[in-house]
């Protein structure tokens, strides 16, 4: 089953010359999965920093363009419910048109979050990546397939101001032993 866009990363015959470019642009630090880490995240609140009116600046890695990468502006609006044990959001196009939700919900007894994309065009609730506040990132995986291979893939939000943060999401198609990127946003809080 072919992944919805959000989760749709660069194609396998790209995977070697886009790890060159993630090296040679000095981003290979945040491609590295991270070893176990300090939890951070409390629960009910830890997405309290999202909500909020965003600016977001979109990058898609890929190798049809001239540096490897296709970039788009787009919007937000997240809204904090269940007393902190949600959030929705809302991401739009540049144009304002309706790109897709996410709903993330915290799963007490797992002590996880779930992080679901739903996309504007065919409504479908995605399966949930599942993770967790480790050293102050929401670290979020799954095991998904792409093209009907298996794909592990790993979302980040980071860098975590009241004014900014950051979310990236990278795939690897050998269980883990190297990562590509695919989606990375750059987040900036509406005045």
């Amino acid at each position: 089953m072919p992944l919805f866009d959000r989760r749709l990363f660069v194609a396998a015959s790209a995977g070697a010359a886009m790890t060159s470019l993630i090296a040679a642009k000095g981003l290979a630090a945040d491609v590295t999965p991270e070893g176990p880490g300090k939890i951070t995240g409390k629960g009910p609140g830890d997405f309290d920093f999202l909500t909020g009116e965003w600016r977001i600046k979109l990058r898609k890695f890929d190798t049809s363009g001239p540096d490897g990468k296709k970039e788009r502006d787009a919007s937000a609006t997240v809204r904090r419910v269940l007393n902190g044990m949600g959030s929705i959001e809302e991401l739009r196009n540049g144009d304002g048109s309706m790109w897709g939700m996410g709903v993330r919900v915290w799963h007490p007894e797992q002590k996880m979050w779930a992080d679901h994309w739903t996309a504007a065009q065919d409504g479908v609730v995605n399966s949930p990546q599942l993770g967790q506040f480790i050293d102050g990132a929401g670290i979020f995986r799954m095991d998904d397939t792409d093209d009907g291979k298996p794909v592990k893939i790993k979302a980040v939000w980071d860098k975590i101001t009241p004014s900014s943060c950051r979310w990236y999401q990278i795939m690897s198609r050998d269980a883990g032993k190297t990562w590509e990127y695919g989606w990375y946003m750059d987040w900036t809080r509406v005045a």
